[in-house]
């Protein structure tokens, strides 16, 4: 594969067979950033474990204190007084059968969904729909709940999901290349503190095998996570 002129300049200021610690590691993420855009700054950890068993899946939720630099539009599926608390808590979009339908016709137009358990019958035939875009609500993730505003404030505040994926790595965010290096670094312990103690009782072995950031346009740098 070729890379541009960046991405090479990029690779010189590290040395890419050596692990950094985590707050020199996001430092140089910063420092390479060098796109004419706000870099999303991106952890990729490869963990031990066998996503093929049921046991020994990661997945959660967790709240970055410093957010994730982008605006989520969050839909939420409710009625009557739900609908009010779902408004008044920074909702986008509000409705229940007549959104529901909608989706069923193809409408995507936002990033994250709520809703109320006496929702799901109807959310539930969606799944189809929504499913393969990752975007089904689960209780798991907390976007199923009869705490509706409590949910969508959490994802405006910069709540992410972290989740293993077939090759058993989890990719996620942690926020902008703007943030700077002090508040990439909190975000990162915070993701990582919530990726350790989901730790599956089936592992065995070393759980965290490596750890990587990387800018969206610029090369990894791995980082020496202590568990």
């Amino acid at each position: 594969m070729k890379h541009g002129k960046k991405y090479v300049d990029s690779l010189k200021a590290f040395d890419a067979t050596q692990t950094y610690e985590v707050s020199e590691a996001l430092k140089l993420v910063v420092d390479t950033a060098k796109a004419k855009f706000d870099e999303t700054i991106e952890l990729h950890a490869r963990l031990g474990v066998d996503p093929r068993h049921a046991d020994q899946q990661v997945r959660g939720v967790v709240v970055l204190p410093h957010g994730t630099g982008k605006t989520l539009r969050v839909l939420a599926l409710c009625k009557g007084v739900k609908a009010d608390e779902a408004q008044a808590a920074g909702a986008d979009f509000v409705g229940a059968e007549e959104l529901v339908q909608k989706i069923q016709g193809g409408w995507f137009d936002y990033d994250v969904i709520v809703t109320t358990p006496d929702m799901m019958g109807q959310v539930g035939r969606l799944g189809k729909v929504l499913g393969p875009k990752g975007l089904m609500p689960t209780p798991k993730t907390g976007t199923v709940t009869m705490d509706i505003a409590k949910a969508i404030k959490d994802i405006k505040a910069g709540k992410v999901e972290y989740r293993l994926d077939k090759a058993a790595i989890i990719h996620c965010p942690v926020g902008k290349a703007s943030f700077g290096a002090e508040k990439l670094t909190d975000n990162f312990n915070t993701l990582m503190e919530a990726i350790i103690k989901a730790k599956p009782a089936a592992a065995k072995g070393v759980y965290l095998k490596s750890v990587y950031i990387t800018a969206t346009m610029g090369p990894g740098i791995k980082v020496n996570v202590k568990m």
